[in-house]
């Protein structure tokens, strides 16, 4: 009867760390899928090694999800960033830039 207990307990344990997995790669892909979005609405221009070290960081190299995830983020942060007020602009490029920094993107 242990061992059942063991492995059930382990399941439970395991279960959120793999839906936390597939929660944190999708991040991965919305956060950049913003900052390559807004690379030409902000102005910048992005270090295009630093993009593919980012990846080699932050993506698993089995995902096979990431790539259109990624390009669905991109194509609705576009369509935010035609929507946003002049003021909303401002402080999403803003941060925008800092983020873009802060990861070796721009310098």
């Amino acid at each position: 009867m242990k061992p059942l207990i063991l492995a059930v307990g382990f399941l439970s344990l395991a279960g959120p760390a793999l839906a936390w997995s597939d929660l944190e790669r999708m991040n991965v892909a919305m956060a950049l899928g913003d900052l390559l979005a807004s690379e030409e609405a902000c102005g910048l221009t992005y270090d295009q090694d630093a993009i593919a070290a980012y990846i080699d960081k932050h993506v698993p190299a089995e995902d096979m999800e990431f790539s259109s995830n990624l390009t669905m983020m991109t194509m609705g942060q576009k369509a935010q960033l035609a929507d946003m007020s002049v003021s909303q602009r401002t402080a999403h490029c803003r941060q925008v830039g800092r983020v873009a920094k802060a990861n070796g993107f721009i310098p």
